[in-house]
């Protein structure tokens, strides 16, 4: 049996700064080999939810997990891919788009100046003799869970072994370094008979609730075995505010450019291309926010925020229960005014492997509630034919130059070629450098 050694397995002060209609969204989705965790964090009570884009025959699956402490199995709960997918839907990179307004108005001038500003006994002898110990047995849901110990990895690694898990090289030195901080390894297959028995055809989310003073994140064990680098998105839920990094640098992703209309119809393209572009000039090794907000409310919103009835499935445990909001009409504004509710979410993105993320992640609050997006913007021009003094400007010098400016955005952003951009958005071709021209061939 092959197992699957998985990583676990600021408010605007101008209202127009944010408002707009969303447009599209870039969710998880886009990315191939993806893992989505989600860590509840009060004190030092958590709520872990892990679920990832497994490929295969289910009965193929099993996952390792280093913990920071003993589990029981109330602790353990198996969770909603959908709420999950709300909460990636809700945090998403978004494009929104404006529409100018006739510049011969004055109201034009007005916001031109405003925007510049399971085992038997045998088999638990067999694993004390390795120093290995079966510390509980849990089946919750689709899932037959272990809880284990060991006092060296050479142990822990021959009972895996010989239990049907096919471990990858390089496990023992990983697997010692946990062993070394007291950790437990929650270990997870799956029952077939539980499993065709919930009638999903995908496997579920897995949660654990613990305390611990750590805040941190396993990822060694999920690059041994790894195929490429891999995509985690974490989200982070916490009542003080935006989550970082402690070991790796934490970085906004760009936000707030405007790009070509055209962009619209190629979204998803754009987004995965900058992000790689940023993930580049970080030098594989940065960790990047694309998401930071206070849960009551979102301007504009590629979803609706998740309900309080999600949060606490989620495990936001000081949360009490309310009515569900009663959704928008599709044909306003997406803009959820603030409610109550004292919820931070921050979603990080990274692409790792072995070499850029050698160290598991380390978590800390900032304290910082400032709201964040990963936010492009589409500004379409006035085509009136009204004639003032504005609307000449506006024509002549206004929009040639924010097209221009769109189009070098664009470029800056994915690394699309310029002559492209500009040949996509009907402009002549881009003026060639200065130093060009300085010498004749």
């Amino acid at each position: 049996m092959r197992i699957l050694l998985l990583f676990l397995l600021s408010l605007p002060t101008l209202v127009q700064a944010f408002c707009g209609f969303y447009v599209a969204r870039a969710g998880t989705g886009l990315f191939n080999r993806s893992s989505k965790v989600v860590l509840v964090r009060d004190g030092e009570r958590t709520v872990l939810t892990m679920a990832n884009d497994f490929q295969g025959d289910v009965k193929d699956f099993a996952v390792v997990v280093p913990v920071p402490t003993f589990i029981e199995r109330e602790q353990i709960h198996v969770g909603s891919s959908a709420v999950i997918d709300h909460l990636d839907a809700y945090t998403a990179p978004r494009l929104v788009e404006y529409f100018d307004p006739n510049p011969c108005q004055r109201l034009y001038r007005l916001e031109m100046k405003a925007m510049s500003a399971a085992a038997d006994k045998g088999a638990a002898a067999r694993a004390r003799a390795l120093g290995v110990t079966i510390e509980a047995r849990y089946t919750v849901g689709e899932y037959d869970i272990l809880i284990l110990s060991a006092q060296e990895s050479a142990g822990l690694i021959t009972w895996l072994k010989e239990n049907g898990y096919r471990l990858p090289q390089g496990a023992e030195p990983v697997v010692n370094s946990y062993i070394r901080q007291g950790m437990r390894f929650f270990v997870a297959r799956v029952n077939l008979e539980a499993f065709e028995k919930t009638g999903f055809n995908y496997l579920r989310p897995l949660q654990v609730a613990y305390e611990s003073p750590k805040f941190m994140l396993p990822i060694r064990l999920g690059t041994l075995n790894a195929r490429g680098k891999q995509e985690l998105f974490l989200w982070t839920l916490t009542r003080s505010g935006r989550v970082e990094t402690a070991n790796y640098p934490t970085v906004k992703i760009p936000s707030g450019q405007e790009i070509p209309l055209y962009v619209k119809d190629r979204f998803a393209d754009f987004y995965r291309d900058l992000f790689a572009r940023q993930v580049e000039k970080h030098g594989g090794r940065a960790v990047f926010t694309e998401y930071a907000w206070d849960m009551g409310w979102c301007d504009p919103c590629a979803a609706q925020p998740l309900s309080r009835s999600e949060l606490r499935e989620l495990g936001v445990m000081w949360l009490a229960e309310e009515p569900p909001i009663r959704p928008l009409p599709r044909a306003k504004p997406q803009i959820i005014p603030p409610r109550p509710v004292d919820v931070f979410v921050t979603r990080l993105h990274l692409q790792y492997d072995a070499e850029t993320f050698p160290d598991d992640l380390r978590l800390h609050q900032t304290g910082d509630r400032g709201n964040f997006q990963a936010r492009y913007v589409l500004r379409h021009p006035w085509d009136g034919s009204d004639d003032c003094p504005e609307a000449r400007r506006y024509r002549g010098e206004i929009l040639p130059q924010r097209l221009r400016r769109q189009a070098e955005n664009l470029h800056e952003l994915t690394g699309w070629p310029l002559a492209e951009i500009y040949r996509e958005m009907g402009l002549k071709n881009p003026p060639e450098p200065w130093w060009k021209r300085l010498w004749p061939n």
